[in-house]
């Protein structure tokens, strides 16, 4: 059983202002989620990745602008349920409530498919069952969370988000905290997401090689501004992100599997500066 509701979903944000207050972080922000299309959003501390995400999810309204789905369905007039069915995002820092096990939030994903009386979601044990496997739980199941590493408990919550099966998934740094082998693993459960299920991605992502490696489409922001917003090979080059990130970044292409990797280049690898 996909994890997916079997389409996938396309989301359009237009002239995005977010702010805090009266402090707008993003200004005028315009991006296109796509269906069996990744996203990945870049950009240094503060230039309002995460903050884009959650406006585009509706847990923070934006002061102006708009967000409609491929069909024309405006994000301000759906119930939160027709929503949660159609949109889910990992957010950072979540906390799990004592005495639950791992497949008990999990579950947690269920809540909009669940009938309004009586609880019933004759697919929902399934969706559970493959979200644990998709991203190696299976064997912890039945352990309490609060005994799992932060790791773990990272790809419990991402466990429960799959479990919702949405067709649209925000991922807010989801490598966050993960080991070498569970970075890679997720990286492929989001490639095999969108190209297998159609899923439509939007990932917010600090290393940029994995950004170059996973995703279809970069959005880069700088000052709560995009960028650049275009395929890996246009928007990361030596010229855009030394620009925004205030350091020399040197970029090369793998000759042996044309994959971009980027270098950020300071005074203790320079043997210029430090001389």
């Amino acid at each position: 059983m996909p994890i997916s509701p079997g389409h996938g979903d396309g989301v359009t944000a237009h002239e995005l202002d977010v702010a805090y207050g009266r402090d707008v972080v993003v200004h005028a922000a315009s991006l296109s989620l796509d269906a069996s299309t990744v996203t990945a959003l870049i950009g240094p501390n503060g230039s309002g990745k995460s903050t884009l995400l959650r406006a585009i999810a509706r847990l923070h309204p934006p002061a102006a602008g708009t967000v409609t789905f491929a069909d024309g369905a405006d994000l301000r007039l759906l119930n939160g349920r027709d929503l949660a069915r159609r949109i889910t995002l990992l957010s950072q820092n979540r906390s799990a409530p004592g005495g639950l096990s791992v497949r008990e939030l999990v579950e947690f994903g269920r809540h909009p498919h669940r009938s309004r009386w009586g609880g019933r979601d004759p697919a929902g044990a399934a969706a559970v069952e493959r979200a644990l496997t998709l991203t190696g739980l299976s064997a912890l199941a039945d352990r309490p969370v609060q005994a799992l590493s932060g790791g773990q408990v990272q790809r419990v919550w991402l466990a429960s988000c799959l479990a919702q099966q949405t067709g649209l998934l925000l991922l807010d740094e989801p490598t966050n905290h993960l080991d070498l082998r569970f970075q890679v693993e997720i990286l492929d459960v989001i490639r095999h997401l969108a190209d297998a299920e159609g899923v439509g991605i939007g990932l917010v992502l600090h290393d940029l090689d994995q950004a170059a490696a996973v995703a279809d489409r970069v959005l880069l922001l700088e000052d709560g501004r995009v960028s650049a917003d275009g395929p890996p090979a246009e928007v990361l080059t030596a010229e855009n992100l030394s620009r925004v990130y205030g350091i020399r970044v040197d970029v090369h292409l793998d000759p042996a599997d044309g994959r971009i990797h980027t270098r950020a280049v300071g005074r203790y690898n320079d043997p210029a500066l430090r001389a």
